[in-house]
This record gives C-alpha cells, sequence and structure tokens, in this order.
C-alpha cells in the first residue's frame, strides 16, 4: 500500500508540473503545437522506455478491446482542456478543479463498475470524501477572491 501511495504522489506531482510546462509552451507555440509536442515527445519517450523494459513484448496486444484505442484521442482533450483551464484560471483552481473532476468520475465508474473496472460497493464516506474536497475548493476560490479585488497599496498596508 505504501508503494501505491508513493506512486500516485509523484504522478499528482508530475502531472502538476507537466501542467505549468504546457502552458508555458503554449504562450510560445499555440495551442495545437503545444498538444502535439506534448503527446509527440510523449510517445518517443513511452516507445523507447517500454522498448526498453519488455522488449518486443511490447508489441504484444491480443485480447484487448477496440474501444481501448481510443485512449491518447481523450489524451488530447486532456492536455487542451488543462492548458486552456490554466491560463483561464491559474494552476492551483484549475488543477483543483481537475482533480475534484477525476474523483466525481473514478468515484462513479468504481460504483457502476462502468469502463471494464470491477464494481466496487459506494459508500457515504465516498460521497463526504468527495463533497469535502470540492468545499475545500470552493474556500480556497471564494478566500482569494475578496483579496484580489482590493488595490495593491490597500494590501501593503495590512
Amino acid at each position: 500500500m505504501i508503494y501505491g501511495l508513493l506512486i500516485a504522489f509523484i504522478s499528482g506531482s508530475l502531472v502538476g508540473v507537466q501542467n505549468i510546462f504546457n502552458n508555458r509552451v503554449n504562450q510560445k507555440a499555440g495551442l495545437w503545437a503545444t498538444t502535439t509536442l506534448v503527446l509527440a515527445l510523449g510517445f518517443i519517450a513511452s516507445f523507447i522506455l517500454g522498448f526498453i523494459t519488455e522488449g518486443m513484448g511490447l508489441f504484444h496486444l491480443e485480447n484487448m478491446q477496440t474501444w481501448y484505442w481510443f485512449s491518447g484521442i481523450i489524451g488530447v482533450g486532456v492536455v487542451v482542456c488543462m492548458t486552456k483551464g490554466i491560463r483561464h484560471l491559474g494552476a492551483t483552481y484549475a488543477v483543483s478543479i481537475s482533480l475534484s473532476s477525476q474523483l466525481v468520475f473514478a468515484l462513479l465508474f468504481d460504483s457502476f463498475g462502468l469502463l471494464g473496472l470491477e464494481k466496487v460497493p459506494f459508500t457515504p464516506q465516498q460521497l463526504i470524501g468527495v463533497l469535502v474536497i470540492i468545499g475545500g475548493i470552493l474556500v480556497f476560490k471564494m478566500g482569494g477572491a475578496s483579496e484580489k479585488k482590493q488595490p495593491v497599496k490597500e494590501l501593503a498596508k495590512r
């Protein structure tokens, strides 16, 4: 379990850093060039690392349902939406909303056994956990909104 927690933590930190990098590339290259660069470089890195670690086993894809092949297309939506979200909302708020959305959909997919997942019983604690996280984001956003409306000189006097 500790290994899973560590890997999940690393994943979250990498996603946060990647989103910031994507936003910076977008400022210089534009949205579609950013998406192309991110996914093309990701493909190259994945291919090389996969070939090094798995060899020819990398190409054994039998018994995979056809609709699983479309996850790369979903990746385009992820990069485009996160890049635009960060541009319009800032990194913290956009990533917070994205993570909340991931939690809500993961809870739904688990609870109903969607997309081939094993069905996991829905509990009130899960719902409360997701609502607490969403509430935290609302508090975070509303708490910062009052600070932004005041002129900078007034904030400096505090």
